[in-house]
């Protein structure tokens, strides 16, 4: 329970005057249900008196009637609030959460994984908004309840005490029990939920390979078994709630027939004169007695919401207060001499679940306007070695400096807003061209209509996005699925030219483009970045022969830096790659 206290936070101050409201709602609700008995009791005793006024029992009987309505508007009324209460408490955290994952790390979103940070971000809210929608009412009126009504039975009669004393041991032993059994499975079921989202989403987007390798029973199978273990898991706290409504039967009837059958015997044994009495209490009691029975019914409903709202809040919790690996800096810009500038100083890196340094001991320097390649076989760091300037991870040693100012000291929006970041696979959003191009928020002027035709002229997209049926106003899917993978890598460089930033990185971008395509962007983005920094991580030594420095990695060490010439002569692991693609001629 205190794992979901904590989350109160997210109620807003409306919330809270709401909250209040249903309070004093529900006691008024408790009141006029408790007085209802009352009047039964006045019927009852006037129409057991010989020469009663009928008037009186017509009042009485209106009373009642006038109590029941004004519970049922109460309800109904308390019904609204809670649901507006629970739906805004669902709005705001799911919008802490989600704010929250923005700005976790890659690192931070590896350790939740992304099917799991899904889960939490719907079903655990889900969890917790059937709680505030349905328990709230619950919660508050379940022990209102049982006070008042024990208070109102507790001179009554002994035996009949003693006997609701017996049914609610019997209910609460009950619902303990089957709290003991189930609350261990609900926290199974979520992380269930995790994995069957998990196969779910590496079905959707594995889909090709999977077909290409008739892999879709195997597929179907894995998704079975965790479908299967969820179902049985699901079965099982089902059937052992289903104990619950059997027993609640029992004792409420039980509970009944046990009222009436201490009444009978007492009336028996009473006077003549105060066998009314006992008649007109057994009555009252009869009605109280059900009171308190009811609310341990709703004492009983909210543990059954609690245990599994409780496991949802400690993952929300978990996600909440998790701390951010990569702490955000202060400056909003680097030195004003410096601007384009990128310098490694000894630059170590590890992964946070790696074992060995992927990067060791990197130097060198970038100055602005010039245009430096990456390359190395697979695997030798290459994309780990750009993704530490933005800051998508934080170097294990050493430091990165952009502007003359170590990354670790920008706030991370002024620090993105100097780069354009062309990720190795292209990345699109569902919307259209121009939203793609001009998607994000940049510290310059708006992205205008003329600057999204200006970047998607350079990027060689214009021929293309010409064609389609809307223009630049035409759909592009989520990923990019309705356009092929040269189409969606040219979009993704248009989107980083629109920025105007100092510094380019191209992470093998120019991968998914044929030779011509390649060699005419490339000609019309130095014609066009003229004066920005580039920097190009590339597998042909095409894309990189005329930049102003190549840097070659093996095995996360830097092995050779200077012009093409300079390492033909001087690396050999530059030019084992570059025989490997061109002859010596070409070269």
């Amino acid at each position: 329970m205190i794992k979901i206290l904590k989350l109160f936070k997210n109620l807003n101050k409306r919330d809270y005057i709401f909250l209040l409201l249903t309070v004093l709602l529900i006691v008024f609700q408790v009141f006029v249900e408790l007085k209802m008995p009352d009047y039964m009791s006045q019927v009852t005793r006037l129409a057991q008196t010989p020469g009663s006024d009928m008037n009186e029992i017509i009042k009485n009987g209106f009373f009642m009637l006038l109590c029941a309505l004004a519970s049922l508007v109460t309800l109904i009324v308390t019904g609204y609030l809670t649901a507006n209460i629970a739906a805004s408490f669902s709005r705001n955290t799911r919008k802490a959460l989600f704010d929250k994952v923005e700005r976790l790390s890659v690192a931070d979103v590896k350790k939740f994984k992304t099917s799991s940070l899904i889960t939490r971000t719907t079903n655990d809210i889900t969890q917790l908004q059937m709680l505030f929608a349905m328990g709230t009412i619950f919660m508050i009126k379940s022990p209102v309840t049982a006070v008042w009504a024990i208070m109102k039975i507790l001179n009554k009669s002994t035996e009949w005490s003693i006997a609701t004393g017996v049914g609610v041991v019997i209910l609460l032993t009950t619902i303990f029990s089957i709290m003991i059994v189930v609350s261990p499975k609900f926290k199974k079921v979520q992380k269930l939920t995790d994995n069957l989202n998990g196969v779910t989403r590496e079905s959707l987007t594995g889909i090709r390979v999977i077909r290409a390798f008739n892999a879709e029973e195997y597929q179907e199978n894995k998704f079975s078994d965790i479908n299967d273990d969820l179902t049985r898991t699901n079965l099982f706290i089902q059937k052992t709630f289903a104990i619950m409504g059997p027993m609640m039967n029992i004792v409420m009837h039980g509970l009944t027939l046990a009222i009436y059958l201490i009444g009978a015997l007492l009336i028996s044994k009473a006077m003549l004169y105060d066998k009314l009495t006992i008649f007109s209490n057994m009555v009252v009691f009869s009605s109280y007695g059900m009171q308190v029975i009811m609310s341990f019914l709703m004492l009983a409903m909210i543990f059954m919401l609690i245990p599994r709202a409780s496991v949802s809040a400690e993952r929300i919790n978990e996600v909440l207060e998790s701390d951010i690996s990569i702490k955000e800096g202060t400056l909003e810009k680097g030195k004003a001499n410096q601007e384009g500038t990128i310098e490694f100083k000894n630059v170590s890196f590890k992964y946070p679940d790696g074992d060995d340094d992927m990067l060791k001991n990197i130097s060198f320097e970038v100055k602005k306007g010039e245009t430096v390649a990456f390359i190395g076989s697979t695997g030798s760091g290459k994309t780990t070695l750009v993704n530490l300037i933005p800051r998508f991870y934080d170097v294990t040693g050493g430091e990165v400096l952009v502007n003359g100012v170590n990354v670790k000291e920008y706030k991370e929006e002024a620090l993105h807003n100097i780069i354009g970041y062309i990720p190795q696979k292209a990345v699109l959003f569902d919307g259209t061209v121009n939203y793609n191009i001009s998607y994000g928020k940049n510290d310059k002027k708006k992205v205008t209509e003329e600057k999204i035709k200006e970047a998607i002229n350079v990027a060689q997209a214009k021929d293309f996005v010409e064609k389609m049926e809307d223009g630049y106003e035409s759909h592009i899917a989520q990923g990019g699925t309705n356009i092929s993978g040269g189409q969606k890598q040219r979009l993704s460089i248009a989107r980083a030219i629109a920025r105007d930033p100092e510094i380019y990185i191209f992470d093998d971008t120019f991968s998914a483009l044929d030779y011509k395509t390649d060699s005419t962007l490339r000609k019309e983005l130095k014609k066009y970045v003229d004066g920005a920094t580039v920097l190009i991580v590339a597998q042909r030594i095409g894309t990189i022969m005329n930049a102003d420095k190549i840097i070659v990695l093996n095995d996360g060490e830097c092995v050779g830096q200077g012009t093409h010439k300079e390492l033909l002569k001087n690396c050999d692991v530059y030019k084992q790659i570059a025989l490997s693609q061109l002859s010596e001629e070409e070269l």
